[in-house]
């Protein structure tokens, strides 16, 4: 964990949280309008499927004026689905759990963005319970804060105060 600075720009012990898009660190002990930012998200992230799918409709019925004929659009309509229920189920496990292997989410990079709708309604479900990502990063800080109280109470001391013993 990465260590920042406290108030009065002096830096802090132990481990920092890291900043959520759109949270901040808000989301650590949910101050700072943390509800009214996940009230915006969830009403952001869902206008935003709302008018991505106003405008697929609009790309669809394009579509039909061009006469491209019934198989093409099944399979424009298909393929949307497809990839939008693969970028929802992707994206929500990348709320519960880092993604083990970052190369594979990689080569997935152009199917969440054909699906971009999934991803969105992803966002919108879970920031009705959390802000999007804080499970995962809670989890984290945690760890990282009882890895470093361990640490702080099993020292002795600092060895610079202490004095030397002299032998006899």
């Amino acid at each position: 964990m990465p260590t920042g600075t406290g108030p009065h720009g002096a830096t802090a012990p132990g481990p920092q949280p890291e900043p959520l898009r759109f949270f901040g660190t808000t989301w650590v002990d949910h101050d700072g309008r943390y509800a009214l930012r996940r009230v915006g998200v969830a009403a952001g992230s869902l206008a935003a499927a709302v008018a991505s799918c106003v405008v697929l409709r609009f790309a669809f019925d394009g579509l039909e004026i061009a006469g491209t004929g019934n198989s093409l659009n099944i399979l424009v309509v298909l393929m949307f689905a497809v990839c939008s229920a693969v970028a929802y189920r992707k994206t929500w496990e990348g709320f519960r759990s880092r993604p083990a292997d970052p190369g594979r989410e990689d080569s997935l990079r152009g199917l969440k963005t054909i699906g971009f709708i999934g991803s969105l309604l992803a966002y919108f479900v879970r920031s009705l319970r959390e802000a999007p990502g804080e499970g995962v990063l809670r989890t984290e800080y945690e760890t990282a804060l009882a890895r470093y109280a361990k640490r702080r109470t099993t020292r002795t001391g600092n060895p610079a105060v202490r004095k030397t013993r002299k032998r006899p």
